[in-house]
């Protein structure tokens, strides 16, 4: 089975054994192994170029792309995975084995599943995949490293991680635990200071805690947020907790 890594510490599993970061080729292999891995898809060789230099491409980019390739397949051929890295038609492409695991998909696809789970009143469930792609996504990405993608990747990463978050809030709440769900849902509001639908559910925790004044309190933080930054008032969901906290 394959396994490879691209969110903390990236490194490939393969059947020969396993290539850690050290023996990939330098900074531009890295790059090339995560983004190719993180996408079904080709990948046109100016696109992943970009992707390796995101300054200035070189003058002689598409040479260097080519030993960049030439090198991450060869180290992917030390643990048996060289042939999972195709290119054809002036494009590259991870074609990996079924059951190969990848960490990012794997986590999106545990995160739909819980979202999934937890609408349709199954709170078990969803607690077993939220807890998996909780895992995944509270680990750093790349550090170090800047470009475009990158920092598009990292706004995905937290938008993932919030989602995750509200649906292990959600669990606790459906398994009659607010106690458990307050710091799930605090840290929601604290990762998006901006998202009313955090401050809904941490309202929600309050109110199924019986702190109906401390949800008034929430109320009011995010009223002077949104006065003060935006002008605007909280959403009619927002103002139906705040009222149902005031009795």
């Amino acid at each position: 089975m394959l396994r490879i890594y691209v969110i903390g510490r990236v490194m490939v599993e393969g059947p020969d054994g396993m290539l850690e970061a050290s023996g990939l080729p330098g900074r531009q292999g890295r790059l090339a192994l995560v983004y190719l891995a993180a996408q079904p898809r080709g990948v046109d060789r100016h696109e992943l170029a970009e992707v390796l230099w995101p300054d200035e491409l070189p003058d002689a980019w598409d040479a260097g792309l080519s030993a960049v390739i030439s090198k991450l397949r060869k180290a992917l051929g030390r643990v048996g995975a060289g042939d999972v890295l195709t290119g054809t038609h002036g494009a590259y492409e991870m074609r990996l084995p079924e059951g190969t695991f990848v960490d990012l998909r794997t986590a999106i696809t545990e995160l739909d599943r819980a979202e999934g789970a937890i609408d349709r009143e199954s709170p078990d469930e969803a607690w077993s995949h939220a807890t998996v792609a909780s895992g995944i996504f509270r680990r750093r990405f790349l550090p170090g490293e800047t470009g475009p993608w990158i920092d598009r990747m990292r706004r995905d990463l937290r938008d993932y991680e919030i989602r995750t978050f509200d649906v292990l809030a959600r669990v606790w709440l459906a398994k009659g635990n607010p106690k458990a769900a307050l710091p799930l849902a605090r840290h929601v509001v604290d990762l998006a200071p901006y998202r009313e639908s955090g401050y809904a559910r941490l309202m929600e925790c309050h109110l199924a805690g019986g702190d109906n004044a401390e949800a008034v309190r929430v109320y009011g933080e995010l009223s002077a947020l949104l006065v003060e930054t935006m002008g605007i008032s909280p959403s009619p969901v927002v103002e139906e907790l705040y009222l149902k906290a005031l009795g």
